[in-house]
């Protein structure tokens, strides 16, 4: 015990004793400092030789000395400043760098900031006057300047006004045998290299060539003077100057040489990082076009293609693959799109020609002008001296300032203007009935009202009415219904019929109702009364839970029966063989509109056991399952008849008119496989290598309308002449690979992303690879696990009518077709996208259809609204669907209604049903964004159901709904814009009436509802992103809520839904955010009217069901902007034309790793948006 005491005592004392010692010795040296006459420089250099003894042999001195607060490392400097003795200063200079070396970047930030840059380059300066020069100097000098260098961000201006740039130049001119000495001199060259104006200087004194002089052939001797000539040499290339002077002495074969000699040699793997050296030599030298011309020419392409297909098999060697993959895509020869102009194949005169503006531009251009390409894509190729490198294009995106999002204190000021005069905003009038209708001509159910407070003032603020007591469904049964007009007997005598487009069953019961119908108002009341139980059953299958029940309304399925005899608007087949035909056959009278075409070999064995019994010239009966409540072919196809057309298509696709159910499965997020993207770039880059072996056949050509595709069992035949589809051509690349191009937007030049289109003429086990080569947004959430759609009409046939995520080796990435300047705003050199994915069809000779998204045409939107009014419950809803207006192609744009009727006509309950505050949603205007739409329907299915919080929502609010804003958009199978060729998202601040009406007319509402100080409690737009995941949404900022409402603005709750997480959100879970939204607004309810919290409370357990809190965001804003996705790893090589920086480090890092960088803000931003999974 006294021994292990006195162990620590000693212990203890030796310590002490060492900081003692460091402190006196550095008291000493501050002393010898203060000298105003320099004491012998023995002493000096006693002390530093001490306190260097002390710094290499104890951590603790270390530590001690680079302490916060500790005052070593001024006194250090300040000695190394004042002395003239070369031992001190070696003394010094070791001290410094074994501090730094052991601290590492902190320690050396802490030497810049106490002055220690400038320090060192005016002894650099000062020992360069001595003849000879001190070599253990100027190697101590170099070493310690080239580790504190990358800290300071003016080394590179304070070296060149110090006047040090040359003197280091020259030593390794002079010592080109001295490696000890060149090396850390190369170190310090790299790091002055990194300013362009430095790296311009250089070069002109010959830097290019020294370096080319210590680059050899394979070597085992000194290889790391190699890699740092390499990393130095790679720096002084990004100077547009060196590169060009690199290429004009031949140095470009030179680089491709000495990497194929060092590949063949380091069979060991040993020296990748000199390997990996001259492909950043080669990466920075490609940056101009001089370099990419002589890459080419010494056949550079083929040399890095072979040498990373060896590569491969070594995982290690990832940053060799990836490196030279991006080399070879920068250098591939830019191509232009084959076709005939990138304007959309579609013509439609605008009645008004913008005056200025893109769409002005597009009018403006003379018909000989190319739009496809410009004669250059290299606009970077312009040296200055500055050498000023311009910011890669794809990372704009990060700065990109968010218009949608106000947060000037000074623009938030509500203007008090209506912006139109009153009297016209009075033909707004005829939208709001609700507020003028005395319900005279209604037998509403006389019912008491219920006494109004004593205070109460209907000309004071609009307090929202409590729910009344919920009515069962067996209650409804019993009250007396309304007696309706002519005009509803008609839509309950239509609602009644069963269609009779392909031969559906009939139902006996709707037969009896029918008949009743015909009889007497008595029977017509009965008949209302057992329609209105029949759709209680069907909107009580709207379920917001995530196990879908679907699969239990579908028994019956689609079966091929035999028939001896069929009906004109049967759809038949009279093909010689047990494949039914490629019909379209005629399906009414007048206007024509055909199905697409219908190929496959009869429902499978395990499906349908006596599939094979079809024989030959029989005709086929298809049946069309009645399995949707709110899908009716016959009705969707009378309606498509009405829908006006650019290209007055005459086909329907399967999906739309079969219509679909979510599958009875979640579909997870993808997982990428490994190197993915790489390995598809790799087969693009074949294509230039291998030419012979491409096919470059064209299958499908809208630019081209009588060009046939020869019948060949081998290839797929495309189709895309439908409502909302989009594809513009199909090339047959390979066997089973085919590149695609969208069509842009009508009256536009871009806006390619959405596609929709049919394929046929497939063979099972084979992996089709499509290419969609004309995309535009910088990144997509296909690289991160989303997959494409696919409908496919022999799995419809099967019970399975679905559409499903399929595609494997799916990747976005950057190609090299280039953009015209024309088509991006001005900027050359700019290039599209691809998307890619490989699918595999699981029947022969099946129709599939691919689509970005679930569609959602503008037909099924009319025939959703029709069944919807038909099937509603008039007691209780009170349902209006209007014209609002018509769009630029005739198409009509609905306005809806919804609200809960009053309960009576009293004078007291109408004055409730008028002081309802409005709700105010739209959707759908950007057509692309289909997932707003189903989002909506998911609105409108539950502001429609009996349940009780859809009916205390009813007696709420009144719903003013505008579910597409805009029709022609989706009809026409655009991505962005109207037939305007203008995004209508951006016209609302001064619309026209002959360009945008939906915008000017649903402004027009606003405003009439502002004019008669209704203005809507809550204004909701419905969007879609298509680089987020899940669902968000934000609105104005916190600084416009304390504007308007004078209160101080808490920080909103984001509530967010784990159940969606890790999935690719479906049609069902769309609907259920719609139907979510409303339960949303149930809760606003409550906060907007304190007085009413007397809610029943099973409302309030429903709703606690519903939406259950499990996120805080204080600040929804922030929130929103923040990505969901890292930065891809792979998306360096997006940036194939820039001459950026940052993609250095991370070519260090292999395969497809994704670094925890948040991704780019929002570039599309709206009111409320729900995100394109």
């Amino acid at each position: 015990m006294f021994s292990k005491m006195n162990k620590v005592k000693t212990t203890s004392e030796k310590s002490l004793t060492n900081s003692s010692r460091i402190v006196g010795l550095l008291a000493q040296l501050e002393k010898i400092n203060s000298e105003s006459l320099l004491v012998e420089a023995d002493t000096a250099r006693y002390v530093t030789s001490k306190i260097l003894h002390l710094t290499q042999s104890q951590e603790k001195t270390r530590k001690e000395m680079t302490a916060k607060g500790s005052p070593a490392i001024e006194v250090i400097l300040s000695t190394l400043e004042n002395t003239r003795d070369l031992q001190t200063t070696l003394n010094i200079l070791n001290i410094l760098i074994e501090l730094v070396s052991v601290g590492g970047g902190r320690k050396a930030s802490a030497l810049v900031s106490k002055g220690g840059t400038q320090i060192l380059l005016q002894l650099l300066l000062s020992a360069s006057k001595d003849s000879p020069p001190n070599e253990e100097l100027m190697v101590q000098l170099h070493s310690l300047l080239a580790k504190i260098g990358p800290k300071d961000k003016k080394f590179g201006v304070k070296a060149r006004i110090c006047g040090t740039l040359n003197i280091s130049l020259n030593l390794v001119k002079q010592s080109l045998q001295n490696h000890r000495l060149i090396l850390p001199c190369l170190q310090v060259l790299r790091v002055y290299s990194t300013n362009s104006v430095n790296a311009v200087s250089l070069g002109k004194n010959g830097v290019v060539e020294l370096m080319f002089k210590i680059i050899g052939p394979f070597s085992k001797k000194n290889t790391g003077l190699m890699k740092v000539a390499l990393d130095t040499l790679a720096a002084l290339l990004k100077s547009k100057t060196n590169a060009r002077r690199a290429v004009d002495r031949g140095y470009v074969h030179v680089l491709l040489t000495s990497y194929v000699d060092w590949h063949r040699h380091d069979s060991r793997h040993r020296h990748m990082l000199i390997r990996k050296g001259i492909l950043q030599c080669i990466k920075s030298v490609t940056n101009i076009k001089l370099g990419r011309k002589a890459f080419i020419d010494a056949n550079g392409m083929k040399i890095l293609y072979n040498t990373s297909q060896d590569c491969l098999a070594v995982r290690t060697l990832d940053p060799l693959v990836n490196t030279s993959s991006l080399i070879m895509r920068k250098c591939f020869p830019k191509n232009r799109l084959p076709l005939p102009t990138i304007k959309s194949v579609f013509r439609f005169q605008l009645p008004v020609i913008p005056i200025s503006g893109p769409v002005a531009q597009l009018y403006s251009l003379p018909p000989e002008v190319d739009d496809v390409v410009d004669e250059s894509d290299d606009n970077d190729d312009i040296e200055t001296e500055s050498e000023i490198e311009n910011e890669n294009e794809d990372d704009k995106d990060h700065l990109f300032k968010n218009d949608d999002i106000e947060t000037d204190i000074n623009k938030l000021k509500p203007r008090q203007e209506l912006g139109r005069p009153i009297e016209e905003l009075k033909m707004y009038e005829q939208f709001f009935p609700e507020l003028s209708d005395n319900f005279k001509d209604y037998d509403l159910v006389f019912k008491e009202p219920k006494p109004f407070a004593s205070d109460a003032n209907l000309g004071g603020p609009i307090v929202v009415p409590t729910a009344g007591e919920e009515q069962s469904v067996e209650a409804n049964h019993s009250v007396m219904g309304i007696t309706v007009k002519e005009s509803n007997h008609l839509q309950a005598e239509e609602c009644n019929k069963r269609p009779v487009f392909l031969d559906l069953p009939k139902n006996d019961r709707n037969k009896d109702n029918s008949l009743q119908q015909q009889s007497d108002q008595k029977k017509l009341l009965s008949s209302c009364q057992c329609l209105n139980f029949e759709i209680v059953k069907g909107l009580d299958r709207i379920t917001l839970q995530n196990t879908s029940k679907n699969e239990q309304y579908y028994k019956t399925g689609c079966v091929m029966k035999k028939e001896s005899k069929t009906s004109l608007t049967s759809l038949t087949c009279n093909k010689p063989c047990q494949h039914v035909s490629s019909c379209g056959s005629v399906l009414f009278e007048g206007r024509s509109v055909q199905l697409g075409k219908l190929c496959f070999t009869g429902v499978d064995p395990e499906e349908e056991d006596d599939s094979s019994s079809h024989s030959s010239g029989e005709q086929v009966i298809l049946e069309v399952p009645d399995i949707l409540p709110l899908h009716d072919p016959d009705l969707y196809i009378e309606i498509v008849k009405n829908t006006k057309s650019v290209p007055e298509y005459s086909e329907v696709a399967y999906p739309d008119y079969f219509g679909h159910i979510p599958p009875p499965f979640k579909e997870p997020i993808l997982e990428r496989p490994y190197g993915v993207q790489r390995t598809k770039i790799s087969q693009d880059i074949e294509r230039l290598i291998h030419q012979n072996d491409i096919i470059d056949r064209v299958m499908y050509d809208l630019d081209n309308p009588s060009y046939s595709v020869p019948e060949e069992g081998e290839i797929l035949k495309f189709n895309s002449k439908f409502e909302s589809g989009n594809l513009r051509k199909v090339i047959q690349i390979r066997k089973n690979e085919y590149d695609l191009i969208l069509n842009s937007d009508i009256n536009s030049n871009h806006y390619h992303q959405w596609f929709y289109f049919e394929v046929s003429g497939m063979r099972p086990g084979i992996g089709y690879r499509f290419n969609v080569i004309n995309c535009e947004k910088s990144n997509s959430q296909f690289n991160y696990g989303m997959q494409p759609l696919m409908y496919s009409v022999q799995e419809a046939l099967n019970s399975r009518p679905w559409w499903t995520r399929v595609g494997t080796d799916i990747c976005y990435y950057k190609n090299h077709f280039a953009r015209s300047s024309i088509a991006a705003g001005g900027q050359k050199g700019k290039s599209y996208y691809t998307i890619t994915f490989t699918v595999n069809f699981p029947h022969k000779d099946d129709v599939c259809y691919f689509a970005y998204h679930y569609p959602y045409t503008y037909s099924t939107l009319r025939m959703h609204l029709q069944k919807l009014e038909s099937m509603h419950n008039p007691q209780q809803i009170y349902f209006r669907q209007d014209t609002l207006c018509e769009t630029l192609s005739g198409n009509s744009c609905p306005l809806v209604t919804i609200t809960a009727m009053p309960e009576s006509n009293y004078f007291e309950h109408i004055c409730q049903f008028r002081n309802r505050p409005y709700i105010f949603l739209t959707a759908r205007v950007h057509p692309g964004e289909t997932n707003a739409s189903w989002v909506m329907k998911g609105t409108l299915e539950y502001l429609m159901s009996n349940n009780p919080t859809s009916q205390s929502l009813r007696e709420s609010y009144i719903f003013k709904i505008v579910p597409m804003l805009n029709p022609d958009g989706v009809i026409n199978g655009n991505h962005r814009c109207s037939l305007s060729g203008e995004d209508l998202n951006r016209q609302w601040q001064n619309p026209n009436p002959d360009l945008h009406p939906t915008i000017y007319h649903s402004k027009g509402l606003l405003q009439y509802l502002a004019a008669i100080k209704r203005l809507p409690l809550v204004y909701c737009d419905y969007h879609g992103h298509s680089r987020k995941k899940n669902v968000f949404m934000y609105g104005c900022s916190i600084k416009e809520t304390v504007w308007h409402t004078n209160v101080s603005a808490a920080s909103c709750d984001l509530i967010e839904d784990l159940g969606y997480r890790g999935l690719q959100i479906g049609t069902r879970e769309l609907e259920e955010m719609g139907a979510k939204f409303c339960v949303g607004l149930l809760r606003l309810k409550r906060l907007t009217s304190p007085l009413e919290f007397n809610l029943p409370s099973c409302l309030l357990d429903i709703e606690n069901e519903l939406i259950e809190s499990s996120c805080k965001v204080t600040s929804p804003t922030t929130y929103v902007l923040d990505e969901d996705e890292p930065r891809f790893l792979e998306e360096v090589d997006y940036s194939a034309e820039s001459n950026d920086e940052q993609d250095i480090e991370l070519a260090d890092n292999a395969g497809d790793y994704e670094p925890s960088v948040q991704e780019e803000g929002l570039s599309d931003s709206e009111m409320t948006r729900t995100h394109l999974p």
